[in-house]
Parts: structure tokens; sequence; C-alpha cells
């Protein structure tokens, strides 16, 4: 099984663009993340590498599985 790993954030926020996600920009260096059906948006601080914590919060924020974050991985 693939070990989720630090990324940088243009690479985040196109795994959940992929999964459907529409981006604007936030307050300062974040982007805030929303899909219809998800109760609160996802946001990605602009960090050369995000954090193991702030993936796997967005992850369970989106309702999105470990498989799926690993499949949509590979297509960034």
């Amino acid at each position: 099984m693939a070990k989720i790993t630090a990324i940088s954030w243009k690479r985040l926020k196109r795994i959940f663009e992929l999964d459907g996600f529409l981006f604007r920009k936030g307050k300062g260096d974040h982007w805030v993340g929303e899909k219809p059906g998800v109760m609160r948006p996802v946001v990605i601080p602009e960090y050369r590498e995000i954090a193991l914590d702030i993936i796997r919060g967005n992850m369970r924020t989106a309702g999105m599985s470990r498989e799926r974050y690993l499949e949509l991985l590979k297509k960034t």
C-alpha cells in the first residue's frame, strides 16, 4: 500500500480539482475549494510542502478515501 506523503500545494489543489472542487483565492496565501454536496470548504495554504495533517484533514472534510486520493495523485 502506498504511503501518503507531503506534497506541494499546487499538486494538492490539482488533486481536489480532479475530484470536482472549484477553487477561489481566499485570505492571504490560501485557496478555498467548494464542491456541491460537501458541507465545508477545503482550504489549501500556498506552502512549498503541505503537511500530512492538512492533507488528511482536507480528505476528511471532502469525504475522500485513501484509495481515491492515491488514484488522483497518480493523475497529477
